[in-house]
């Protein structure tokens, strides 16, 4: 057995229980994790509410990335992971829990500078932002790239992976902290939206050329500034609806003036073969780049929360304070203490 964010009632975070269910086995190609800390993603909070249900075949249990050590490799594992070996994982879902299972092609080493801890910001956040740069948008060097919810996990991943490919990142944030951390982190530049309009600050800033690239977790209540911001030629890649799903207005001519792309995507539901692969393209391009130099890339951590405090966890972003990703850590004292 083993302890699990469980949500018998869809709804607000004090629906979150953690309770006994039974521990999984790798199955063919599975590595088993022991979890030491997970972290959490926009798609936890709508999953909890009954609105972004785990893939079929998945874990219905919450939680989408993890860090911690191998405890047991399945039969047909080929890639030579031994027990204690640290981990950080993708997942379709599980992370909530002291153990799970993952297909091995999810797997990625911790860099020997970061604790578990530190790895569990990495998988969801920065593959997201890689796979959108580069699998998406295409980036290239020189480009702007205008990245929405700056702070994000998402966010602040975007910002230095943008400047390791050599285009600009610029940002659109809340508050003046947030916007701060991502100049911290590299952007050019970052426009309050609540106080200012970011498209008018695009364009001034590119000297009316606009942005060449645009990540877009917001939708629905930005699309005129986004269309009007966006460079000719332009991409504008839509990955999330924290601004609505619905659009009215001359959308479609707007965009077709600009020949603009309108590109969206989501990871979670996307094939193992292609989360592999991202995988694979990650831990050789961006992976190595998270060494203990100070000019290289890093997670950001906004605060920690033990397991059995995730309601509060998932309440501190509901309120939209974070900068930076919101860890759980699944501790042995917090098993013992929480089994008795």
């Amino acid at each position: 057995m083993m302890l699990a964010v469980c949500v018998d009632v869809p709804g607000d975070p004090d629906n979150l229980i953690l309770r006994n269910v039974p521990r999984p086995q790798p199955k063919d190609g599975q590595v088993l994790i022991r979890v030491h800390a997970t972290a959490l993603n926009r798609a936890d909070l709508l999953q909890r509410r009954g609105l972004y249900p785990a893939p079929p075949g998945e874990s219905d249990i919450i939680g989408l990335e993890v860090a911690g050590t191998v405890a047991a490799v399945g039969p047909g594992v080929r890639a030579g992971w031994k027990p204690e070996d640290r981990v950080m994982a993708l997942l379709s879902g599980g992370g909530y829990a002291e153990y799970v299972a993952v297909p091995e092609e999810l797997l990625m080493t911790v860099p020997p500078h970061l604790s578990l801890s530190q790895a569990a910001a990495i998988p969801e956040a920065w593959l997201t932002a890689f796979q959108l740069l580069h699998l998406i948008a295409e980036v290239k060097e020189g480009e702007v790239v205008l990245v929405h919810a700056g702070a994000s996990g998402v966010g602040t991943a975007a910002v230095q992976l943008a400047r390791l490919a050599r285009a600009i990142p610029i940002v659109t944030a809340g508050s003046p902290e947030k916007l701060e951390m991502a100049e911290h982190l590299g952007a050019a530049t970052g426009f309050n939206y609540k106080e200012e309009d970011f498209a008018e600050k695009v364009l001034d800033y590119t000297k009316g050329r606009g942005a060449n690239v645009i990540l877009d977790c917001i939708g629905g209540s930005c699309w005129a500034n986004n269309v009007s911001c966006l460079a000719t030629d332009g991409r504008w890649v839509l990955y999330g609806t924290m601004g609505g799903r619905t659009v009215e207005g001359d959308l479609l001519g707007k965009l077709l003036s600009k020949r603009g792309q309108l590109l969206t995507s989501l990871l979670r539901s996307r094939s193992l073969q292609y989360k592999a692969e991202l995988v694979r393209t990650f831990s050789q391009n961006a992976l190595p780049f998270f060494s203990d130099q100070p000019t290289t890339l890093r997670p950001v951590i906004d605060s920690m929360f033990n397991l059995e405090d995730i309601a509060d966890a998932h309440k501190h972003m509901e309120a939209n304070r974070n900068i930076g990703k919101i860890v759980i850590n699944v501790t042995q004292q917090n098993q013992r203490k929480l089994s008795q």
